[in-house]
């Protein structure tokens, strides 16, 4: 079973980021290291997308670290990864409300068209110029390619894939999978691992498998629990 399936959403809601803390410490960390205020950027964005996609995100993001820190990633790599999770799927802001909102089975073509929110993401990123951004943006770039190369967008293989961005491969499925959608229910934590474990290297890094099935193995996964 493939989990490489998009995460579309199905209602509209404002957000308010001022007074969400991991928005407000995604934007610190984005201005500490880029040396501008972003606020006007990511406000704009996170306003047009969903609940659902700015939730998803945050738990991303703070598995994501779980992730990184027990796989040994040093401060720098942190950073990006923290960034990058946060931003994987702010691409999405660029794919069509009636291809991003449809509540049943994408066409081929349409599923297409949600194949290039990573690459519109990371064209956004590296519009700002920042070689910062520009490290986080090949993260976004390459987050939904496959260890066994049949991911996209370009086909990587292995360890050609970033680190980073195949954490939060991992990290983007597990999220996905166990949590209720209005077309479809999420399904139980250790079905969910169960599916990641047996595609440990065909879609996913096996060291990322390893590092989440130890994880939950241990104690709860912050954002989620894992039993």
């Amino acid at each position: 079973m493939l989990l490489a399936q998009p995460i579309e959403s199905t209602e509209h809601s404002h957000v308010n980021e001022d007074s969400n803390p991991e928005i407000k410490r995604r934007i610190s960390l984005l201005e500490s290291h880029v040396g501008f205020k972003l606020d006007t950027i990511l406000k704009h964005a996170l306003k047009t997308r969903d609940s659902y996609t700015l939730e998803h995100s945050e738990r991303v993001v703070l598995l994501a670290e779980q992730i990184g820190h027990h796989m040994g990633l040093t401060e720098h790599q942190m950073d990006i990864l923290s960034l990058a999770a946060g931003f994987h799927d702010i691409g999405k802001i660029g794919i069509a409300d009636q291809i991003l909102l449809k509540p049943g089975k994408l066409s081929g073509d349409e599923y297409d068209d949600i194949k290039q929110h990573p690459i519109i993401g990371a064209n956004m990123l590296r519009s700002l110029g920042n070689p910062v951004l520009e490290e986080v943006a090949l993260c976004v770039l390459h987050h939904h390619e496959h260890w066994d190369g049949k991911g996209y967008p370009d086909g990587l293989q292995g360890d050609e894939i970033p680190t980073i961005s195949r954490i939060i491969a991992v990290v983007d499925a597990y999220d996905a999978m166990t949590t209720t959608r209005s077309y479809r229910s999420e399904i139980e934590i250790k079905q969910a691992l169960e599916i990641i474990r047996q595609e440990r290297g065909k879609q996913f890094c096996p060291k990322a498998v390893a590092a989440i099935l130890e994880l939950c193995s241990q104690h709860p996964l912050k954002s989620q629990h894992c039993s």
